[in-house]
């Protein structure tokens, strides 16, 4: 259609409108929104294969995935960390507390924990190296909901709608609760367990831990839904869906009742990775935009994204199976059935300590106090990140 002499075309606002719609999908999906879609499928699966078969599969495919999901997952932390390290531990552009972040999390951390194993294969100690696994299970609910949350402040904020501070304490002690819930439940006794192949002893979960911890979500859970059904009563306005399932799903899906389904728990971590990585390539990739004009004039964000990966590829397979398994194979003691420690115990403290790790370095990279984060602060646009 033309009027005085301007050409307008009708299917513009269409596809302005259908671009959001396939950003705003896939931006639920990279986030959490992928689970709701692995449920239908895992009750498929095990009714055409059987539940031990689909099992099975599932293992399978995710020890594979491993390789070039979660194992680069854990790299990248480290990449994103220490990269101008020397700068974030000295440097007065950062401030005092931050620093120390940087110094407790980049320094202190690794050197405990590497001494801490270091002194468990030493002592061929499968009890002092299960204390360290035990840690690893109480910090990873922790971090999944700090993650989970992260999500939903970072979305909220891109999509003009931030947490205010009332928000931002329910959503936080609900994580919290969730957290204390998943570490407390099933309530258990003291007694032997195994993981990688060490053999330790693990301290009980008694009922009343359970009971708080249950009345406590429970609790946290009522006051959020207060918050979330004022905040519609005012403003007629809730937290973006993508941001708000997010959180919900780690939550709920992945940490609280992770067992739920046998099938879709094997590809928890993996989700995880991946819902990590869309903040990664947000963060990385706007940077690498903000430097790519005058007066920086860097590399591309598609080079910069793509030396990231080879390199996050690259050190995932240097930690968790290149260097554990060399020094299995040339150090570890051969002890039968009588070690403890297993077969594998440089693998399990690799495992450990860099999982640890990751953790305490998340809590430090990702806070709004770094410098780094206005590059996730930015309204997002349109459409998806490129």
């Amino acid at each position: 259609m033309t009027s005085a002499g301007a050409e307008f075309d009708l299917d513009a606002p269409r596809a302005g409108l259908d671009r959001r719609l396939r950003a705003a999908l896939g931006e639920f999906m990279w986030v959490g929104g992928a689970t709701l879609l692995l449920f239908p499928l895992s009750w498929w699966l095990r009714a055409a294969w059987g539940v031990d078969d689909a099992v099975l599969a599932a293992g399978f495919v995710t020890f594979h995935a491993a390789y070039v999901i979660n194992d680069p997952h854990f790299s990248v932390t480290y990449l994103l960390f220490y990269r101008g390290v020397k700068a974030r531990l000295l440097s007065r552009d950062f401030s005092s507390a931050q620093r120390a972040r940087y110094w407790l999390a980049g320094v202190v951390a690794p050197l405990g924990l590497v001494a801490w194993a270091g002194v468990a294969l030493g002592a061929r100690s499968a009890e002092t190296l299960g204390w360290l696994i035990q840690l690893m299970f109480l910090l990873v609910g922790w971090h999944y909901v700090k993650q989970g949350y992260g999500v939903l402040s970072v979305l909220a904020a891109r999509r003009g709608t931030p947490l205010d501070g009332t928000e931002r304490k329910w959503f936080l002690l609900h994580g919290y609760a969730a957290w204390a819930y998943a570490w407390a439940n099933p309530v258990m006794p003291a007694g032997m367990f195994e993981e990688k192949g060490v053999v330790y002893s693990a301290i009980a979960h008694p009922r009343w831990f359970e009971l708080s911890a249950g009345a406590l979500l429970a609790a946290s859970g009522g006051a959020l839904v207060y918050t979330l059904a004022s905040k519609w009563r005012r403003s007629r306005r809730f937290p973006p869906l993508a941001a708000l399932a997010g959180f919900l799903i780690t939550l709920w899906s992945w940490t609280i009742y992770s067992a739920f389904d046998p099938v879709v728990q094997y590809f928890i971590p993996a989700l995880h990775s991946v819902q990590y990585f869309y903040f990664v390539r947000l963060l990385r990739g706007n940077e690498a935009r903000a430097h790519e004009g005058p007066p920086h004039f860097g590399p591309s964000a598609r080079a910069r994204l793509g030396a990231l990966t080879i390199s996050a590829l690259a050190l995932g397979w240097f930690l968790f199976r290149a260097a554990p398994s060399l020094l299995d194979e040339l150090v570890a003691p051969r002890a039968g059935a009588a070690n403890m420690l297993g077969a594998t115990p440089f693998f399990a403290a690799f495992f450990v300590v860099v999982n640890i790790h990751h953790y305490l370095m998340d809590a430090v990279i990702w806070r709004r106090e770094n410098p780094d984060m206005r590059y996730l602060r930015a309204a997002a646009p349109e459409r998806a990140p490129e």
